[in-house]
């Protein structure tokens, strides 16, 4: 196989490219530097990793998302394409064996974050691999005015001096500035540029005010029994959305950083397999998925920023045909729910706080804890210190993308006990006991202090080392406690933290106290686009979008709320009784329709109406009243 085309029949099994797909393919094998901007869905991966494929050698792929890196990697290694991905928390032993593996063992991928290559003694074992192409996925990522900017992406040009080697910069969302702000500070050499257009033709943004999300979800449902996607901002959200779809009569599941990797496995197959049509899902959800039928993308809450909602609506569609991306949202004023977001953001004093409590919670002493990762179950860490846990989780997102930490959603138990027998009985019982006797022998075996004091131990090691399941070691050691043979005391945890640097209280925070206060700044502002893209009722939707991210002259797209709804003629009977109604008290839109005999859609198209005709204003209760 010495053709591109030949490589994508034979590993993905299609007949061809998608636009741009082969004219970037082309470039890299010419050797030259390539920037490449694929709005979502337009099949990234493939541009770097088929000239990989026909190139002797071994591709670096710097990605900053551990999840994104897995899962490439699973689907390289399901083609039979040996890939590896160095990602946080791996020992430095081991993180030796799989660059060993690298030199020796014909690998064809290296997948890595940009925070390894920090690491001095990495980046000198990947100079002396063979390496055949560089490629810079979520590119995006280098620029400070970028939606997730990450300190470590500006140091990746310090490969250009090691490789004369193409460099390939890849990003699906990325303003005029942040694209000239990729080229730049990769020091990408007379990069060819490709832009596919933002405009999708066959996806309808539609903004949906409502008071009854839920009823309102329903009734979508109804009407589109086809696969969707309900986005939510939190874990609970998700639990309990998709119980109410599933109490409505619908076939439902969710998703989010919680969940273990095999139930969000099998959560996943559930919906791809569509024995769930819908699947709820926090924003850890989508990458490097491509269900192509995805008829609706559901949003309950305003996402941070465009750059982010236009990849989750952008899940939908992929097959060609006409999707739609709604986000349902009660009616909003501009000020207060920027208010509301700028409260969310961690500011410097919290950052203090967060870090301090981190360090006392794990008791790590001053100039301690390097390379030490510890486990944390975060509800019960803002439990225990009395913090908010959506603020906390942004200090831990933020502390992590300066390289302090690295933090990954990882379950695990972590299991602390001590043996109630002596050493001579606990030999005795695994004599009888044959089938546990291994688990038994391999705790003795790491953990010489059971006898004498409480001691805590890992049961993924413990599963690791025995060669049984986690789930196999814990129903041992529940065994043993029933018994009374030991003490045991069970903790779940859902993130882990690596220290990428010893404990130095202020001197750590402080450092990186400016980048936090800028990253608010450029966070604010991103809001404010986004509430601007959802109050604007003068222009059309995918225009917005398009403009947002420096399009020229994008095409009026005529499906979305505003395209269906200029030409719509308000009943005037409709826009009369809801006045008559509102002379006698302020009301929200859900009132309004359990009193008037209108469809939802048609009293809040008059209600849009009267606000544009200044005749009805939106009151600090979130109610409509007459002016």
């Amino acid at each position: 196989m010495n053709q591109p085309l030949d490589v994508l029949k034979a590993y993905w099994k299609h007949s061809a490219f998608r636009p741009t797909q082969e004219e970037i393919i082309q470039t890299i094998l010419r050797g030259e530097d390539t920037f490449a901007l694929l709005p979502t869905g337009g099949g990234k991966s493939i541009c770097f990793q088929i000239p990989a494929l026909l190139k002797p050698g071994i591709c670096l792929v710097i990605s900053p998302l551990v999840a994104l890196m897995k899962d490439q990697v699973e689907n390289l290694k399901n083609k039979n394409i040996k890939a590896i991905a160095l990602t946080g928390g791996i020992s430095a032993e081991e993180t030796n064996n799989l660059l060993d593996n690298c030199v020796f063992g014909n690998y064809k991928f290296l997948y890595i974050s940009p925070e390894r290559l920090q690491q001095d003694w990495v980046l000198e074992r990947i100079k002396n691999l063979n390496i055949n192409l560089v490629a810079i996925d979520e590119a995006h990522c280098i620029s400070q005015w970028g939606h997730d900017f990450r300190p470590a992406y500006l140091k990746i040009s310090a490969l250009k001096d090691y490789f004369s080697v193409p460099f390939i910069a890849l990003t699906a969302t990325a303003t005029t500035r942040v694209q000239e702000d990729i080229c730049t500070l990769l020091q990408l050499k007379n990069p060819v540029v490709f832009k596919n257009s933002f405009s999708r033709e066959n996806l309808g943004y539609h903004i949906i005010k409502t008071e009854d999300q839920l009823g309102k979800l329903k009734q979508i449902f109804l009407k589109n029994p086809e696969p969707s996607i309900v986005y939510v901002k939190n874990r609970k959200s998700c639990i309990e959305i998709s119980k109410i779809l599933i109490d409505f009569g619908f076939t439902a599941t969710y998703y989010h950083g919680g969940l273990s990797g095999k139930e969000k496995d099998k959560n996943m197959q559930i919906w791809l397999d569509e024995k769930a049509k819908i699947i709820v899902a926090t924003n850890a959800f989508g990458m490097g998925i491509d269900k192509p039928n995805v008829k609706t993308v559901v949003h309950l809450q305003l996402p941070d920023n465009i750059e982010n909602y236009y990849q989750e609506a952008g899940r939908a569609g992929r097959n060609g045909e006409t999707s739609y991306a709604l986000l349902l949202t009660p009616a909003i004023d501009f000020e207060s729910r920027l208010q509301q977001y700028t409260a969310q953001l961690p500011h410097k004093e919290f950052l203090h706080l967060v870090y301090k409590n981190l360090n006392n919670h794990f008791q790590i002493a001053y100039g301690e804890g390097f390379q030490e990762v510890f486990y944390l179950n975060l509800n019960q860490f803002c439990s225990k210190f009395n913090i908010s846990v959506t603020k906390t989780f942004a200090c831990l997102q933020f502390l992590d993308r300066q390289g302090i930490i690295t933090l990954q959603n990882f379950i695990s138990n972590k299991a602390s006990l001590q043996f109630n027998i002596e050493s001579r009985e606990v030999i005795r019982y695994c004599s009888l006991n044959t089938k546990e006797a291994l688990i038994i022998e391999t705790i003795l075996r790491n953990y010489t202090g059971v006898f004498e004091q409480v001691t805590q131990i890992n049961t993924a090691l413990l599963a690791t080392k025995s060669g049984k399941t986690e789930e196999k070691v814990l129903a041992v050691l529940n065994k043993l406690h029933a018994q009374e043979l030991i003490e045991l005391k069970l903790q779940s945890n859902d993130i882990s933290i690596l220290y990428n640097e010893p404990r130095e209280d202020s001197y750590t925070i402080n450092r990186v106290v400016k980048v936090l206060e800028q990253q608010n700044h450029i966070k604010i502002e991103q809001f404010k686009q986004m509430l601007h893209f959802v109050l604007d009722t003068t222009t059309c939707k995918s225009v917005l979008i398009s403009t947002y991210f420096g399009e020229e002259n994008p095409k009026v797209c005529g499906i979305c709320s505003y395209c269906t709804s200029k030409n719509k003629v308000v009943p005037k009977s409709v826009l009369e009784q809801i006045q008559t109604l509102l002379h006698k008290g302020a009301l929200s839109s859900n009132e309004i329709e359990n009193v008037l005999h209108f469809s939802s859609e048609e009293i809040i198209f008059a209600l849009q109406n009267l606000l544009e005709n200044d005749i009805v204003y939106i009151n600090t209760n979130n109610q409509y009243q007459i002016k």
